[in-house]
């Protein structure tokens, strides 16, 4: 992403290889071609080999028939709850999470009602500011201009990750930005490290190394330090496609306490070819939902190899990002693209605020006139995750619904909650759920919607998904 603010920017635009030459694969000593994960749901599926890190391998079907084995040997599933045998999907804690560190704890944030949503690199300059975001359900800025008013985030409650200490700056400040897209800008390695970012000069010493693991060190060291503040990084397309299985083990792992990857599969003019270069994604399953919950399943997969866990964030984009791109999101896309990475364990969502492309330039599109078209589906889709805080804050139990499906399963309050999505294989239409062995149901209340569903002796029930971003959300009371 980048930010004119910032002062400095990063290229979205080209297919690059580790050493950054644009149109070219490096195949030199990897296998570059991997391909996207599904993790949950019918179709493929991501499998960890132990060798030379992680290899994203489609395997059809074996995450399904292993979470339907575990649930079909478990003891029944009641009202009480799910049985102690359910398998569940690995988290890093929810909410406990932020206790380990005073600011975020102090700012609400282990708080099961807190669920945290993000924008970026915004400015908060006047009252009206801080109105707009939070009617439209933002409660977290990750990354503020130097002129921003600190006490007025603090004052409207809202919460800021920020790279350095800004004036004034207190309790609303949870945590410190080490970088953004360092794995593109400045690759894997321990090379020297010029204090320069991209437009400013040469990068790294000697430059025809990389210095990414240099440049988060030193950015640690800099930030204050014992201060019981989060380390955060977002990072790109070097982690997600291009970077060793275990570079991008070490971006992810070594340096953060909470960690996020953008990549813009609705709007980025080079993303298709990307993902055919280097995850053998057809070009038709590109500008799908779908990807962006197999970006969280990336991480995901790279984050549990240190045995340490850290909240993952989706990244979503909200307009136009860059300049050589050729469309927008649309509305239906970006709730989309929000419930993919919900559905794939994301624990917090960013936006990306900024139009750098198209008719409308902007560096606030939720706040001006470039958002009219997407702020309701934004503001809704984040007002039903803040309803549904409290739920998405509890760790996930693993099921298989049913073929076509992509799924997550969680119990809150003697009641279940499905959301689904049709996986990324598979074309929309109608599908069946079969609820877990024992949980005895006759309906099915899809909220937002206004509708029920009954569920059959059998525990079954039928819906249909318009579109690949069409998705639903199920609370069942046995």
């Amino acid at each position: 992403m980048r930010s004119e603010e910032h002062g400095r920017t990063t290229d979205h635009g080209e297919t690059t290889d580790r050493g950054g030459t644009t149109g070219r694969v490096r195949t030199t000593g990897r296998r570059a071609r991997r391909s996207l994960p599904m993790l949950v749901g019918a179709g493929a599926v991501s499998v960890s080999v132990a060798v030379l890190g992680i290899s994203w391998i489609d395997v059809p079907g074996s995450r399904d028939r292993a979470a339907g084995a575990l649930s079909e040997t478990a003891a029944a599933w009641s009202a009480a709850g799910p049985p102690p045998t359910a398998a569940r999907v690995p988290w890093e804690g929810g909410p406990a999470y932020y206790g380990r560190f005073a600011a975020p704890a102090a700012a609400g944030w282990t708080n099961p009602w807190f669920f945290p949503v993000g924008v970026w690199f915004e400015s908060v300059i006047t009252q009206d500011d801080a109105n707009k975001d939070r009617a439209a359900g933002i409660n977290t800025y990750v990354e503020l201009t130097e002129t921003s008013d600190m006490a007025l985030v603090r004052k409207n409650g809202m919460s800021a990750l920020t790279s350095v200490p800004l004036p004034g700056h207190g309790k609303e400040t949870v945590g410190w930005l080490l970088n953004d897209e360092v794995d593109m800008w400045a690759k894997a390695g321990d090379a020297g490290w010029t204090g320069n970012h991209p437009g400013e000069g040469p990068l790294c010493v000697p430059e025809d190394k990389g210095c990414g693991f240099t440049v988060l060190r030193t950015r640690k060291e800099k930030v204050p330090k014992g201060d019981g503040r989060l380390h955060y990084a977002n990072y790109g397309k070097g982690v997600m496609m291009w970077e060793r299985d275990t570079d991008a083990a070490t971006f992810v792992n070594r340096f953060t306490d909470v960690v996020s990857s953008d990549i813009y599969w609705y709007t980025s003019a080079s993303v298709c070819l990307d993902g055919q270069n280097f995850l053998s994604l057809p070009a038709s399953r590109c500008r799908r939902a779908a990807n962006y919950g197999a970006v969280l399943d990336r991480q995901r997969e790279l984050d549990a190899l240190d045995g340490r866990r850290q909240p993952i964030y989706g990244f979503v984009e909200v307009g136009w990002p860059a300049e050589n791109d050729t469309r927008a999101i649309q509305p239906q896309q970006v709730t989309g693209a929000v419930m993919s990475a919900l559905i794939h364990e994301a624990r917090g969502i960013i936006y990306f605020n900024h139009n750098f492309g198209g008719p409308c330039h902007s560096q606030h599109v939720l706040r001006e006139g470039c958002g009219k078209k997407v702020r309701p589906a934004v503001t809704e889709v984040n007002r039903r995750i803040g309803r549904l805080a409290p739920v998405l804050n509890t760790q996930s139990y693993a099921h298989r619904f049913g073929t076509g499906l992509d799924t997550m399963l969680k119990h809150h309050q003697g009641s279940y909650y499905v959301f689904a999505m049709p996986s990324a294989n598979t074309a929309p239409g109608r599908r069946t759920f079969t609820l877990p062995r024992g949980m005895r149901a006759t309906r099915a209340e899809v909220l937002f919607e206004n509708r029920t569903l009954p569920v059959d002796a059998q525990g079954r029930f039928t819906d249909s998904f318009a579109a690949e971003y069409s998705h639903h959300i199920y609370r069942i009371t046995p």
